[in-house]
């Protein structure tokens, strides 16, 4: 794992995701809630890297969280805010982030019922990795051939 960060200039960069990679182990040992796809890490140099991206993989992931940073969400206002997912996969997403301890999900008992979404401190801890892959991919976006949407930078001028 040191060696691996060693690559990564920023050193609170290099700290958050080790600080990350160690919840998540933490997390996984201790409430014994690892999936299938987390449990095939071994010691091996790299794993680490590998089992915190594992986390955040998935299409959606990242956006929910990058837009979670800005605070509290429903629901349809993480819908709005992601026109592009559909129901199914965003239900999807919040389910497998939620399962892995990376957002908290509070449920109200009213009618209509009431959900609302939001970081738990593991997913506050990978805030300045998102920043940074922002700001990276902001400095490289003529590369990918695709503009800004203007959801995502809302978000970060909130936070």
């Amino acid at each position: 794992m040191d060696q691996i960060l060693d690559y990564v200039p920023n050193l609170e960069i290099r700290t958050n995701i080790a600080y990350s990679v160690d919840i998540c182990t933490w997390y996984k040992k201790d409430t014994e809630m690892a999936k299938a796809r987390h449990s095939r890490f071994d010691c091996s140099p790299g794993c680490a890297v590998e089992a915190a991206i594992s986390l955040i993989d998935g299409k959606w992931k990242s956006v929910v969280l990058f837009h979670l940073m800005g605070g509290t969400l429903r629901f349809n206002e993480l819908r709005r805010q992601i026109p592009s997912v559909t129901q199914r996969m965003l239900t999807n997403q919040l389910r497998e982030l939620e399962e892995d301890g990376l957002i908290e999900r509070k449920v109200y008992a009213q009618v209509p019922p009431k959900v609302e979404y939001s970081l738990s401190p593991l997913g506050r801890s990978i805030e300045p990795i998102l920043l940074a892959l922002k700001k990276w991919g902001d400095a490289n976006i003529d590369r990918f051939g695709k503009p800004v949407k203007e959801s995502a930078s809302s978000v970060q001028e909130a936070a």
